[in-house]
């Protein structure tokens, strides 16, 4: 079993699902994407398989700086902005196995359950 976490080590959330993790014993990648930026066939699997709206980051600065045509933006409108920016994505992203199973860390007990 393989498992990644995507996100930015200074992100809060990011450090408490490691943290949570970590307290799990689960065993993970964690891969910085500002320094390793997904790329859109990646993005794209991973919009397939969330959805493009759970994926935003609405809290995030880059995504209060794009214009209001951003609300009638199409999936692939929006998998275009999030590869030329991975800041607009959510954080953190689980991937198991290859596969996008969660993003965020709302409920954790959910989280476990999609990666054991």
């Amino acid at each position: 079993m393989s498992i990644q976490v995507y996100g930015i080590p200074n992100c809060g959330t990011c450090k408490k699902a490691i943290a949570w993790l970590e307290g799990q014993g689960i065993a993970y990648v964690f891969i910085n994407t500002k320094d390793y930026p997904p790329t859109r066939t990646t993005i794209a699997e991973w919009v397939n398989a969330l959805g493009e709206r759970s994926m935003r980051n609405t809290s995030g600065q880059s995504y209060r700086s794009l214009g209001a045509e951003k609300e009638t933006w199409s999936h692939i409108q929006w998998i275009e902005a999030y590869a030329k920016d991975s800041m607009l994505l959510k954080r953190p992203l689980f991937v198991k196995d290859g596969k996008a199973i969660a993003i965020g860390f709302r409920n954790p007990e959910e989280i476990k359950q999609k990666l054991v």
